[in-house]
């Protein structure tokens, strides 16, 4: 069947995250500083919520849109928080997961040949899902000396008359960077001049610890060129239940909207009774899982720099992309040869565009005993393969 496959679909790369996940499996004692997923269970009452809706028999289709009551409550919950203002109606998509949402979203905006430009390092999906819908990504670098903070210099001289779109995310997803206002405001300036449609995935909003998130829709003049996509599965701990939404212009989520009436229909019916138990009730266990976050951030990226591997501190999400420079391997050597001798399973920072060559991506959603561990055998890993001799620090375990 292979040569039936179509051409698009055949020159798809393989995940750079899951091959070395299929690895995982195969071996013993494995801490996983790999999977995007926070280690906690989805807090009580949000299960709770979904058991009542089981049992009361709601296990119907919904609304293609979502539940009135849930898109009422995301729209209230931005507008409280934020100060943008949306239509449930017209303005907001309860999608299946934000992956579905971004998707959707590209498949609405692009026609074949049209440009979106990709800040890298990047999500995983950005590139091949821009692909899939017809379009071409164009990737801009950022660089660790500016905290992996997109400029809007270096966007600009990437945009051709075929730009059509711009895909942000922030916090970000690999590096942990955010994006101060002033930063914002001049890509805002970038989109209004060349009439740019941007896509801000603000998955990891809630989870900021060095600034509060500022929400690109709220920016004079962008709401109308903006589609603010988010979710609950990295907050709320709600990763399987599959929940996303997007917000922004009637006419595009209108046309998002006929795209997944023929393809998703909605999003399971328990799974939205559980995200609106998450708004309405659940802020005070989001509040406390996103504290623990922020210790672990700090304390893990502190012992990556002990241990020679440079890591700049992240603004926000659950990831440290440090440098492994110091050992003189590359990035898929070094996350493959640290699994196999000493039981970490990192992310390649290639795996996330060219420029993340050189680096890996740790999530610090693990327990602090696991943290620890993960250092300790890392900084054994680190002095072995020392491209030149490496400062001694002292193991985590011992502090």
């Amino acid at each position: 069947m292979k040569p039936r496959i179509a051409h698009g679909v055949q020159s798809l790369p393989s995940s750079g995250i899951r091959r070395f996940f299929d690895l995982v499996a195969t071996l013993d004692d494995v801490i996983s500083l790999g999977v995007g997923e926070p280690d906690f269970v989805t807090p009580w009452r949000i299960r709770e919520a979904a058991i009542y809706s089981l049992e009361h028999g709601f296990t119907q289709y919904t609304s293609n849109a979502g539940l009135p009551a849930l898109r009422t409550a995301i729209a209230r919950m931005l507008a409280q928080t934020y100060g943008v203002e949306y239509h449930p109606e017209s303005e907001v998509l309860v999608t299946v997961g934000v992956s579905e949402a971004l998707d959707l979203a590209l498949r609405a905006i692009l026609n074949p040949g049209d440009e979106v430009l990709i800040p890298e390092p990047c999500y995983v999906s950005y590139r091949p899902c821009t692909t899939l819908a017809g379009g071409i990504p164009v990737g801009v670098p950022t660089l660790a000396e500016e905290s992996f903070r997109v400029r809007a210099e270096r966007l600009a001289a990437a945009i051709t008359p075929r730009t059509r779109a711009l895909m942000l995310n922030y916090p970000n997803n690999p590096t942990g960077a955010s994006l101060r206002r002033a930063n914002l405001q001049a890509i805002a300036d970038l989109a209004e001049q060349h009439d740019l449609i941007v896509l801000s995935d603000e998955i990891y909003a809630d989870l900021s610890y060095a600034a509060p998130h500022i929400c690109l829709a709220s920016l004079p003049g962008m709401r109308d060129r903006t589609l603010l996509l988010n979710g609950f599965s990295k907050a709320y701990a709600m990763t399987g239940w599959r929940v996303g939404y997007a917000c922004g212009p009637a006419d595009l989520i209108g046309a998002m909207t006929k795209i997944h009436q023929y393809t998703m229909l909605c999003a399971s019916m328990p799974s939205q009774q559980a995200a609106l138990e998450a708004l309405r009730n659940g802020q005070g266990d989001r509040d406390e899982m996103v504290a623990q976050y922020s210790e672990r951030r700090r304390l893990f990226v502190r012992y990556l720099n002990e241990i020679g591997l440079p890591c700049h501190e992240p603004d926000g999400a659950f990831y440290a992309f440090p440098s492994i420079g110091s050992t003189g391997l590359s990035s898929e050597a070094f996350a493959e040869q640290l699994l196999r001798e000493e039981r970490v399973a990192v992310v390649p920072g290639n795996a996330f565009g060219a420029v993340g060559e050189g680096y890996v991506r740790c999530s610090y959603a693990a327990s602090l005993a696991d943290l620890l561990e993960a250092v300790a055998r890392m900084e054994r890993f680190v002095r072995r393969h020392a491209a030149s001799p490496a400062r001694t620090a002292v193991t985590a375990t011992s502090q």
